[in-house]
């Protein structure tokens, strides 16, 4: 028999809270050992220990090259620059605002296109449509870590002669059909932030096959500055500090376990949770292999009993932080108000996920308890739903 919830006044499931994520962080003495050398030679940043990280990593994405920056925002950033893009850029509505921010950076117009409402990524037949004349790229993003349909968007690409490029700030470790996301496109740009699977505390990595954009990268992430000094383009300081080069090499070194025991913790959830009515999970496609930087459920009012605010306001009194993710998306938000008269209207699966999607806590040192115990909430709060929205009115 299910708890009572905490809301109705059960007593909490969790002692204290359960964060969304946490960072699965590499040993300690084996980080520190390798630091020693930092302080030896005084380099510390830009050296070799982010060559190492870089030549990894692009091995590990079978890639040509990999180009460490300060951070996923930065890259994207100098990424646009590079290639001089002037016009406008497809893009999703429905992911983080630093896949926004750097089209604005850069003097570049967004363009919202629709998602999949079951897959949450970019739907292709939308974004064939929006292209133009003016269109100067296609920007996709793997949402949470769930690939998107890169052969149908190539094909696009080429078929009407438009770049494409990658926002993969979420996905290291996604594969489709056993080849690493990575290497599509001109280039893909990683996070290596906290919350993400591959972590070198702050971090991003440009993957790309082409060479001469590598070397361009390099010079940008120096400040646009050429070897004799001269400096050609306005680039950024986005160098990677050795120390987190170290982090990054360690964290990649344990990735794969890692995945391994997230992928054990999603298969958890989604057994217990699927028995629940009202409760859907991102579809991935055939072929395509996740890697979970978050697991998002959305949530059907009417079958369940409560909305999605509710869900997270119940299980904000078990001491369970989930997250309202993405919301709002990117077209509503206040940076971006300008372009919300113009494609809120054409954005119906983007609100609707927005408005009904929930991320529950997952990281890959988790507990296998701590995912029973808050699957059991959610079945609790379920079961109790008239109740609960006697409480939570606004639910």
């Amino acid at each position: 028999m299910n708890k009572l919830p905490a809301v109705l006044g059960g007593k909490p499931a969790f002692g204290k809270p359960v964060p969304i994520t946490l960072p699965t962080l590499p040993s300690f003495e084996r980080v520190s050992k390798m630091a020693e050398g930092i302080f030896s030679t005084g380099m510390i940043t830009n050296h070799v220990f982010v060559r190492e990280f870089e030549e990894k990593t692009a091995e590990h994405l079978c890639v040509k090259h990999a180009v460490a920056v300060s951070s996923c925002t930065s890259g994207l950033m100098l990424l646009m620059k590079a290639l001089e893009l002037k016009g406008k850029i497809i893009l999703p509505s429905f992911t983080f605002n630093a896949t926004g921010t750097a089209l604005l950076w850069n003097n570049l117009e967004p363009v919202f296109v629709d998602i999949d409402s079951e897959t949450f990524n970019l739907n292709p037949a939308r974004v064939e449509e929006a292209i133009t004349k003016k269109t100067a790229a296609i920007l996709a993003v793997h949402v949470f870590g769930n690939p998107v349909d890169v052969k149908s968007l190539q094909e696009i690409a080429e078929r009407k002669s438009v770049p494409l490029i990658f926002d993969s700030a979420h996905a290291f470790g996604a594969s489709v059909k056993g080849k690493m996301v990575g290497g599509v496109g001109y280039a893909e740009v990683f996070s290596c932030s906290p919350t993400k699977l591959i972590n070198s505390g702050e971090g991003g990595i440009i993957s790309t096959n082409n060479g001469m954009l590598a070397e361009k990268l390099k010079v940008l992430r120096n400040y646009g500055v050429l070897p004799d000094y001269d400096c050609e383009q306005a680039g950024l300081n986005s160098r990677m500090p050795e120390l987190n080069a170290i982090l990054g090499i360690e964290s990649l070194a344990i990735l794969n376990q890692n995945l391994r025991k997230r992928l054990e913790l999603v298969e958890m959830y989604k057994r217990g949770l699927k028995k629940i009515a009202g409760i859907s999970f991102q579809r991935i496609e055939e072929g395509s292999k996740s890697c979970y930087k978050d697991f998002s459920i959305v949530v059907d009012k009417k079958e369940f009993g409560i909305d999605r605010n509710g869900l997270n306001l119940a299980l904000e009194k078990e001491n369970i932080v989930s997250k309202k993710y993405f919301f709002p998306p990117l077209h509503r938000q206040k940076i971006f108000s300008r372009y919300f008269e113009k494609f809120d209207g054409r954005l119906p699966e983007t609100n609707y996920v927005s408005e009904n999607a929930l991320s529950l806590p997952l990281y890959s040192h988790m507990s296998r308890k701590e995912v029973e115990g808050i699957v059991s909430c959610v079945s609790a709060i379920h079961d109790n739903s008239e109740k609960v929205l006697e409480m939570l009115p606004n639910a």
